[in-house]
This record gives C-alpha cells, structure tokens and sequence, in this order.
C-alpha cells in the first residue's frame, strides 16, 4: 500500500509518503516545517518534494489521508480541498482523522516512553479564552469528539472520561490551561510539549487502518471570523 499524507491545520505543513516496499518493509519519507502563514503556498510543493524523495508518483498512491480539523479555517480548507482534488486527479479514496488524532500520536512518538501508555488529552489554544480538545484511550483510540471548550468545560469532559486516572497527561498549547483547572479541581495534572504540532509522519501511520471516507468534509468546531456585512452599504461617490 501507497499512501500520501498531509497536513496544514495550524502553524505547521507537512507531507509525508509511506510504502511498502518489495520485500512487504514499511518505509517512509516525511517533511514538516513551521509557518507563521502561507500554508497553502507551502503545501503543494512539499508534496511534490516528498513524493520525489520516495522515487513514487501520485497516481502510484493507493490513499490520500489528509487531518479533517479542527484549526485554522484557511489551513483546514486548503487542506480537504487539496485532498479532494488528488483524490479526482489519482482516482484514490480519501482517509482522514481529527488534527487532535495526530497530534496525540505524534506527541507519543516525541515523548521518548512518557507518554507512550496510559490516556492522553490533546488541547491546542483557539484563542479567546478556548481550546480545542480531544480525550484518548490508553489503546490510543479516541475517547471523545473533538470540541471547542473553555479550560474548565475540558478538565470537566477529561474528568469525565477519566474518573480514576491519576495523573492526567495534556499535550499541546492550551494544555497548561486546562491542567490549571483540572488541579484546582484537586486532580493530578501535567502539561507537556506545548509546541506540538501535527504531523504528517503520523498521519500516515493512521492512514492504514482508517476507512474512506465517502465524503470528505472539514472538522470546523468554529465559524471563520470573517463575517457577511448585515447594515446598509456604503452608497460609492459618483464621479
């Protein structure tokens, strides 16, 4: 099996190709870098570089797996978009998973054994005072739906999913926050890798055990801040 994968939901892109070679090895090649912007500039060139450095070419793709949300609205968008126009050009189904997912599976492999076992919750920073979280499983499966909450509705969702857990592990930007109030709550919390990313090297190990999917819609847990005008126009000059 072939398969492509990226991702663009935050202030990273990354593109990675994992195949199996003749021998039924897995092998990989991956890529990831930081952006302040420009995620859609980025992103189409470092999948032809990737591609490249595994001596594969698009239509040899058996799946294109690309993260669904939650993130940016423009980097969530250019994301699924780009998905569904390699799905139409190779003829491939899509696989695609939460940005939570794959950071939870990233934030393991980064961990060096901390955070290989044991349930895990992933909180990115959405600004204005909410993170987006997701709950994981000690089998790494998730435990809720992504969301969008306060730091105080998460520590209650985790508490929730974890009622006898002790300590409670978050990754992630907003995991600081949300350990905030889950200690005020009396729990034993830690906060770790507050610069997690997602990352396409993971995604790509996920891509072999999900579905396709039958449409490929954007996880959007909130609405772009661009908002339709509602008042009355502004009457232009006439020259």
């Amino acid at each position: 099996m072939n398969i492509l994968a990226f991702d663009c939901c935050f202030g990273a892109v990354s593109a990675a190709v994992r195949w199996q070679s003749g021998e039924g090895q897995w092998e990989q090649r991956e890529t990831c870098e930081l952006h302040g912007g420009g995620n859609a500039e980025r992103l189409f060139p470092m999948i032809a570089e990737v591609l490249a450095s595994a001596g594969l070419r698009l239509a040899e793709m058996d799946r294109i797996a690309v993260t669904l949300g939650p993130g940016t609205f423009t980097g969530v968008r250019v994301g699924v978009a780009a998905a569904r126009a390699f799905a139409i050009a190779a003829g491939k189904p899509v696989v695609g998973v939460s940005s939570l997912a794959v950071m939870a599976h990233w934030g393991r492999r980064l961990s060096e054994g901390q955070l290989q076992s044991g349930p895990l919750a992933v909180a990115v920073d959405a600004r204005r005072g909410m993170v987006y979280l997701q709950a994981f499983g000690a089998d790494q499966k998730p435990a809720s739906e992504a969301l969008l909450a306060t730091p105080e509705e998460a520590a209650r969702v985790i508490e929730a999913k974890k009622p006898g857990e002790n300590p409670i592990r978050v990754v992630g930007s907003g995991a600081a926050a949300v350990v905030q109030s889950l200690r005020a709550n009396g729990r034993r919390a830690s906060a770790y890798l507050p610069d997690l990313q997602p990352h396409a090297g993971s995604l790509a190990h996920l891509a072999e055990d999900l579905a396709p999917l039958l449409r490929v819609a954007p996880i959007y847990l909130r609405q772009p801040d661009a908002r339709p005008q509602t008042g009355p126009s502004l009457r232009a000059e006439q020259p």
